[in-house]
């Protein structure tokens, strides 16, 4: 009887053991959800209005971000140079930028000038490379010309690896110089 008692005891520890782990509710998915809801909240916090066509260079409004991509937004702050040739395929971009988090309180990083660091990110426009992630890319198609200057809400997918391993969406204020070859 005792034999009987003991398994009784050791299954349904066991049982709960189980049933506590499986209701873990740091899932991917969840983890998605969460990073939709934050972007959402950064974007009501600060008064963003999302837009679905590009204006002309000249005709953004000061909180005006496109929808470019699943959660990534762009907002042009300066066309740059458009005296110049805009970007093309295998053009050479150097970036400047700040990252940071859309908590309440952002934590972030400066790569904005020689201050910060001494030389630009650099990465070849349109080519996959691990110096630009794909928000990057995306974004800079748009900016177009030397001296051009925007900010994007992106979402971890489109992100640096290490962002889309943890989820976690950032901010990014960009500024690009392009080198033609």
């Amino acid at each position: 009887m005792k034999k009987y008692i003991f398994i009784i005891l050791f299954i349904s520890a066991n049982l709960i053991i189980l049933g506590l782990t499986g209701c873990n509710t740091n899932s991917y998915a969840n983890d998605l959800k969460s990073e939709k809801a934050l972007i959402k909240d950064y974007i009501k916090r600060n008064n963003i209005n999302i837009i679905y066509e590009e204006p002309a260079a000249d005709a953004w409004g000061e909180n005006d971000y496109l929808e470019i991509a699943d959660y990534l937004y762009f907002h042009l702050v300066s066309a740059g140079d458009n005296t110049t040739d805009s970007i093309a395929y295998g053009d050479r971009v150097n970036l400047r930028y700040l990252r940071y988090t859309l908590d309440a309180v952002a934590d972030t990083i400066r790569y904005w000038t020689t201050n910060d660091a001494s030389d630009p990110v650099s990465f070849t426009y349109g080519q996959s490379s691990s110096s630009a992630c794909s928000g990057w890319q995306y974004a800079v198609g748009h900016m177009k010309y030397t001296g051009s200057q925007a900010k994007i809400i992106c979402p971890s997918k489109l992100g640096f690896e290490e962002e889309q391993n943890a989820v976690i969406p950032y901010g990014y204020d960009l500024k690009i110089q392009i080198a033609k070859y």
